[in-house]
């Protein structure tokens, strides 16, 4: 890799962190969202007193990366075997709130519906409650949460009162999980 390149990708990542520190310690902004089957979830409202994992994606193209983090997010975080600990592997069960939230906004609001009907159909029924639809406006949400680019999702860990505790942006990594669940571990 040439010298320009990574100074390029230095300055790039010193953008985003400084984006994101702007972002962190700041309530997440009220959202009205659904699920597939119709049932409302207000963010943060009706997430506070547990940690909560959220990721965005608001253009197709960043559905594949959004999609990168539900398996490793599933059985981290969503999938409740009895007790709170894995008598194989000792592993401690996290009580947390995860979401996925496709945003529909402009033209694609109409698509909403659509979307939650291939949900059910197509999805593990496991995963369905943990997938949110957000239908209406962008512009709070990008200038609230800096939103840099459509075509990549972002991700946010709130506290246990809608705060913005860790933001990251992009596919899953071993290193990204790795922070999340540094944070929600804490007590």
């Amino acid at each position: 890799m040439s010298k320009r390149v990574i100074q390029f990708l230095a300055i790039m990542a010193l953008f985003s962190f400084q984006s994101y520190a702007q972002v962190v310690g700041s309530q997440f902004p009220s959202m009205n969202t659904s699920t597939a089957d119709g049932k409302v979830v207000d963010l943060p409202k009706d997430t506070q007193g547990k940690y909560t994992l959220l990721g965005l994606a608001f253009s197709k193209k960043s559905e594949d990366d959004l999609n990168s983090w539900m398996e490793p997010v599933f059985w981290k975080f969503i999938d409740k075997p009895e007790g709170k600990i894995d008598q194989l592997f000792g592993n401690y069960q996290y009580d947390v709130n995860a979401y996925f939230v496709p945003m529909f906004t402009g033209i694609k609001t109409a698509a909403t519906g659509t979307a939650k009907k291939q949900a059910l159909k197509k999805m593990d029924s496991r995963l369905i409650p943990s997938i949110l639809f957000y239908k209406g406006n962008l512009k709070p949400y990008k200038d609230a949460l800096d939103f840099q680019q459509k075509d990549i999702p972002y991700f946010f860990v709130l506290d246990k009162k809608g705060k913005i505790v860790y933001a990251t942006s992009g596919s899953y990594s071993d290193e990204k999980m790795a922070k999340v669940e540094e944070i929600v571990g804490e007590k």
